[in-house]
């Protein structure tokens, strides 16, 4: 069984509602414009995955946010494999 946390939404409509925000200051976040995002939640659109990497950040929990951070960063090299 995995362990791996969540790291991506699948009710953008639901969090939103729940952040109490409309679909401008939800989306507005992200780069996306209202009208964008309610194609999205309407699930005629789908997320690309960059947008759906800034939503976890900009929205999901602290160790989400940090998770996805840490996956998109290069990983680190020992100093004798960057000689």
């Amino acid at each position: 069984m995995s362990t791996k946390k969540q790291t991506t939404i699948k009710d953008y409509r639901a969090l939103r509602r729940k952040l109490d925000l409309n679909q401008t200051e939800f989306w507005s976040r992200l780069g996306i414009t209202q009208s964008g995002g309610s194609r999205y939640e309407a699930s005629s659109r789908r997320v690309p995955k960059p947008v759906a990497m800034m939503a976890v950040i900009a929205y999901g929990t602290q160790e989400q946010a940090n998770a996805m951070i840490a996956a998109l960063r290069p990983q680190e090299t020992t100093t004798k494999e960057a000689k």
